[in-house]
């Protein structure tokens, strides 16, 4: 068995204590180091806690500065020594039973020129009743194609290509971007078998409308790798289009109506109440339909559109002189993977 290491960038949330239990209960050839990423603003307390005995000889807490997933992740992974691969988990997932025993015959399988491996992330949903959108929201993570909730990357991969891109300071969207960026460097990736589950952690009726944050992050994945960028990453493109139509109309009526045009006034807000209602209607016809789940999605349905639209906006100023990433030649900076990996077996 090659030898790994586990990151797990954290705030400190109760899930920790669950991930690394699990994970120390897992079968299998253990991790060499676990590296803890504290990555909350004031660290109040101490991580051990959370710690199980079986892992405490081999778990180590660095400090992560608040400045996102991405730049701790890149804290740990330097931290963990010299290990063959990285495994980066969030710290509410919960790895299988089988899950050492299963990144074993992951890594086993592995070809040299294989930068990451993926596990299967299972998102636990309520048996009784469809799920809220909140609920819907996280079990898209399932099928995800690139997830760092549970991903082991290559060292050496890790090393070609500088690690995670720190601009991305939320959990969302530095994934793809690694992912892009190591295939462009002549890496694969590929699926593993091991199944970690991802819980659907609470969260409140505002989620939705803090969320829409991840436009400004899409806008930074346009300037980096280009419009494709959707399509090779399969990620869903979203209704951010649909959002500007919307709130266009919703301005164009307020705009009408204080030049006291009121017919061009009536037809803007009747095409804002009636794209509002879609996205509403959209948004309650899946779920449990509940009082409370109608009323947050009809609050947050007029909320989300001018969300996405601002956050797409300050994307498009907070990044528009980003250029655009540049594939990697042979030897720059790292020798290709295919080139690299002849070495190692040389050697």
């Amino acid at each position: 068995m090659t030898g790994y290491a586990v990151v797990v960038p954290t705030l400190g949330r109760p899930g920790l204590a669950t991930c690394l239990r699990a994970l120390a209960e897992a079968s299998g050839p253990g991790p060499e180091r676990v590296v803890l990423v504290d990555d909350r603003p004031d660290p109040a307390g101490t991580l051990a806690a959370h710690v199980p005995p079986a892992l405490r000889a081999r778990t180590m807490v660095v400090h992560g500065g608040a400045r996102g997933p991405a730049a701790a992740r890149n804290t740990g992974w330097r931290a963990a020594g010299d290990v063959p691969w990285i495994v980066f988990l969030d710290d509410d997932v919960v790895p299988g039973p089988t899950w050492a025993d299963d990144l074993a015959l992951d890594i086993a399988g592995a070809a040299a020129w294989t930068a990451g491996l993926t596990a299967r992330i299972e998102v636990p949903l309520p048996a009784d009743r469809p799920p809220t959108d909140w609920e819907r929201n996280t079990a898209g993570l399932a099928t995800a194609r690139w997830i760092t909730a549970d991903m082991a990357v290559r060292r050496e991969a890790l090393e070609a290509v500088g690690g995670f891109d720190e601009r991305f300071r939320r959990a969302f969207r530095e994934d793809a971007d690694l992912a892009l960026r190591l295939l462009d460097a002549g890496w694969t990736l590929t699926e593993g078998r091991r199944a970690t589950a991802h819980p659907v952690r609470p969260a409140g009726r505002w989620i939705s409308v803090r969320l829409q944050a991840g436009n400004a992050d899409d806008v930074l994945m346009t300037r980096l790798h280009g419009r494709d960028w959707w399509d090779r990453a399969g990620a869903p493109r979203g209704r951010l289009r649909t959002h500007l139509a919307v709130t266009g109309a919703g301005v164009a009526a307020l705009g009408c109506a204080a030049l006291r045009r009121p017919r061009a006034a009536a037809a803007c807000a009747t095409a804002w109440l009636a794209g509002t209602a879609e996205f509403a209607l959209a948004r309650v016809l899946p779920g449990p339909r509940t009082r409370d789940e109608i009323v947050t999605m009809a609050l947050t349905s007029v909320l989300v559109p001018p969300a996405a639209c601002w956050h797409w906006l300050r994307g498009r100023i907070a990044h528009r002189a980003v250029p655009p990433h540049v594939p990697y030649e042979a030897g720059e900076p790292s020798p290709a993977p295919r080139q690299a990996a002849r070495e190692r077996l040389r050697s």
